[in-house]
Order: C-alpha cells, then sequence, then structure tokens
C-alpha cells in the first residue's frame, strides 16, 4: 500500500492554519472590511506574459456553443467590479491557480488573501500590510525602499537609467550564467536581476516593502505622478518568501485594455497563447472604479513563516503531487 492518500501536513499545522485564517478574519473585522466571495470560473484571465492560468471546456454554457474558462490566477478583476458597484473595503480569502511547477515556496493550487481599500494609495496599504504582519506573525515594522534604491545598493545598476546593453554585461559580473540573455526584454532582465541577486539579500530579519517599481512592470498599477518612470506598485519580502504584491489601482479602462492588448501581442512573439480579454472586468473599469489601492498576499506562505515549515507541502493537507 502507498502513503500517497496521507496528508503532507501535521495536525498541529492545520490547527495553526485554522488559527491564522482566524486571525485575518478579526483582523478585518474590526477595520470593518466586509468579507466577499467571487467565481474561481472566468470567461477572461490575466494576460501578463509570466503567468500562465489553467483552462477547461465548459458544455452547457446558455448561449450553447462550447467555451473555455479559466481558473482564476487571483480574485482581482471580480473584487474590482464589486468596488465599481460601490461595495466599499473587501477582502477575500480563496484558492488561486497558476500553471507553474511546484517547488519549495510554491504550489499549482494556493490560499490567496486579496483586499481593497477605497481611497487608499499604495503608501496607505503598506501601513495596512504591516500591521497585518506585526499582528499574524508578531514582526518588527518593516523597512522601506525604492525599487531604485534597493537595486542600485545590491547591484550597483540604476534600474531608471541602465542601458539594455549594460545590463547584458552585468550579468557575468552577479554570477548569473543564462544562455541568449539578448533575447530578453530589458524589463525581464531587470527581473531576472531582482530575483536572483537582491530578493535573496532582503527582508531577512523584519519584513522589506520594495515600492515604486519601474513603469515597464506596472501590470495593473497607476504610473507615478511624481516620477512616471516608475508605477506605485509594491511588493513585500521577508525571510526568503515574497509574501504581497500590490498596486495603487489603475482606473483608466483604455490604458488598461491597451496594456492587455500590448501583453497579448507580446504573448504571440514569444509563442505563447493568447488570453481572453476580461470584458466585465474592462466594462466596470468604464463605469468607474473608486480611487483604491489593493494587495495579494500568499497565505500558505505566511503559515510557512508561522509555523517554521521549510517547504510548502508542510502546511498544505495535500499538495499538487497528492491532489
Amino acid at each position: 500500500m502507498t502513503t500517497s492518500w496521507q496528508p503532507t501536513t501535521s495536525h498541529r499545522t492545520r490547527h495553526a492554519r485554522a488559527h491564522l485564517l482566524r486571525e485575518i478574519r478579526e483582523f478585518f473585522y474590526a477595520r470593518d472590511v466586509l468579507e466577499v466571495d467571487t467565481p474561481l470560473l472566468s470567461q477572461g484571465s490575466v494576460t501578463d506574459v509570466h503567468l500562465d492560468a489553467f483552462y477547461t471546456g465548459f458544455s452547457h454554457s446558455h448561449t450553447g456553443k462550447a467555451q473555455s474558462l479559466y481558473l482564476q490566477t487571483s480574485p482581482e478583476y471580480a473584487m474590482k467590479r464589486l468596488l465599481c458597484a460601490q461595495s466599499g473595503p473587501i477582502y477575500q480569502l480563496c484558492k488561486a491557480f497558476r500553471h507553474e511547477g511546484a517547488g519549495r515556496w510554491h504550489n499549482p493550487e494556493f490560499t490567496m488573501l486579496e483586499w481593497y481599500r477605497p481611497d487608499f494609495d499604495h503608501l496607505m496599504l503598506m501601513d495596512e500590510v504591516n500591521a497585518l504582519l506585526q499582528q499574524t506573525l508578531g514582526t518588527e515594522s518593516g523597512e522601506r525602499f525604492t525599487y531604485q534604491q534597493i537595486m542600485v545598493r545590491h547591484t550597483g545598476l540604476d534600474p531608471l537609467a541602465v542601458t539594455h546593453g549594460q545590463l547584458i554585461d552585468a550579468l557575468p559580473r552577479l554570477n548569473i550564467n543564462i544562455d541568449g540573455p539578448e533575447r530578453l526584454s530589458h524589463d525581464d532582465l531587470l527581473q531576472l536581476i531582482f530575483a536572483m541577486v537582491v530578493e535573496p539579500l532582503i527582508g531577512q530579519h523584519r519584513p522589506c516593502f520594495v515600492y515604486g517599481f519601474p513603469a515597464g512592470q506596472a501590470a495593473l498599477a497607476r504610473l507615478s505622478e511624481q516620477d512616471p518612470r516608475t508605477a506605485d506598485r509594491f511588493e513585500v519580502y521577508f525571510k526568503g518568501a515574497e509574501l504581497a504584491n500590490g498596486f495603487y489601482e489603475l482606473a483608466d479602462a483604455d490604458e488598461q485594455r491597451k496594456r492587455f492588448e500590448q501583453d497579448n501581442q507580446m504573448r504571440q512573439q514569444m509563442g505563447m497563447p493568447t488570453i481572453a480579454i476580461d470584458e466585465n472586468f474592462l466594462q466596470a473599469l468604464e463605469a468607474g472604479l473608486p480611487d483604491c489601492a489593493g494587495v495579494a498576499l500568499g497565505v500558505d506562505r505566511l503559515l510557512m513563516l508561522k509555523t517554521g515549515a521549510t517547504h510548502i507541502e508542510q502546511v498544505i493537507n495535500f499538495p499538487v503531487s497528492r491532489a
């Protein structure tokens, strides 16, 4: 008899998960943030070339035609539709799915905490993420750096001034050896260097907030009014984990459609399938997204840090290998 039917967690860890979920709900209840629930299946999905969604066939659509539906990589689009419908501040604890290989910090099916704050910008939301980490992990207050500051400190490269050629030339000095670096875009090279050199060094003793990412990595964030070379986006790192990704949310439907279409053009150039654009989401933006900031946080990673787990399989009952 094999043991693959058994969970990979301990009973103690299952208790820790239940306790953490309760702590999160109490955190938002005390702040009068409403818990919501949105679909995991959708007609559209994220177009980002660095994210892949699972998809499946639906044979019973009201149109009578076969339809493809995506499992959501995050509940972002549906939650913003609720914001456009005047929901006020909201949060959600749900499953999310990314079509990537499993590893120490990632399982293709995972638990995500996502929340949105009308009338917040990204700096105010960083304060709230900091408060959540102090309450759930007992951390010290986090430190903050701009993307430019942290890259200069650890690589000697100014991401807002460096040329494509200078990035390629810097790779051997930074002990990064890959084939064909010239085929990578400017932002792909920046992301590679940030992931390989900077991320392992930051947030080792207390959470590290990095904000002001290059405009080319804006995703769904608005560009900075103070410096349009950067986007009002932040990420949070602690003890080797990328914990959260937050935006001062882009509300311009035309600009958002333009970014989706650019992503799909890039997908075609890279030989990747294009992704159906979420028209319901764009229509909601046209109706008007309140001025707001939002953030997604990996709950399984948070639980790993809380329990001292060294692999995500220690905090998920049945990882993909046993699903």
